[in-house]
């Protein structure tokens, strides 16, 4: 059987040993190199379809000079930004490692992006008026974790018809009640 070479292998390679030069500590996260500096992610290193790419985790910090970082999803993505390469003479060393050292310095002065909270989600005018008619029932609802509540919340209000609506909350009672997250069943012990 003949062994295949993976799509960019060369390039990846090369990225690597260019990273590894700025005194990152490489390590594997969610099945790709991570490079860290005091535990960390600064960069990592992805190869795709039809190109590789660079990804810097607080990437939104640096300055960018020479326009080659991108958002991958503009509206969602709020700190990752990604450098992509085609072609393995467009990777540029000196480049790169300005931008590597970048980085590692945006993250040792504390240059990092925090999410901001969300605000709460409005409780549906049905739910609200099941929780006048049973106290338990509201405070069974003030006991979940916030994200088992917003779960709960969008479940009621993505409903269009009102016939929905109180069908999804006569199901959701009893699990309130529980105290068992809407999507609990599906979660692995």
């Amino acid at each position: 059987m003949k062994e295949t070479v993976p799509k960019f292998a060369e390039e990846l390679s090369l990225l690597k040993s260019i990273i590894l030069k700025s005194g990152l500590t490489e390590t594997i996260k969610w099945g790709t190199e991570v490079y860290t500096h005091q535990g960390k992610n600064i960069v990592g290193v992805a190869g795709f379809k039809n190109f590789v790419a660079l990804w810097f985790y607080n990437g939104v910090f640096l300055k960018d000079v020479h326009q080659v970082l991108l958002c991958s999803q503009e509206g969602k993505t709020k700190a990752l930004r990604k450098w992509q390469f085609y072609v393995k003479e467009q990777i540029n060393e000196s480049l790169i490692l300005e931008y590597v050292r970048e980085a590692i310095q945006n993250e040792e002065q504390g240059r990092i992006w925090k999410p901001q909270k969300a605000e709460p989600a409005q409780i549906p005018a049905l739910l609200s008026a099941a929780f006048v008619e049973d106290q338990a029932l509201k405070d069974a609802f003030e006991l979940l974790t916030p994200y088992k509540q917003k779960d709960y919340i969008e479940h009621l209000d993505t409903a269009k018809r009102e016939d929905t609506k109180k069908a999804r909350l006569e199901k959701m009672i009893p699990l309130i009640l529980q105290g068992v997250g809407l999507h609990d069943k599906y979660k692995k012990s």
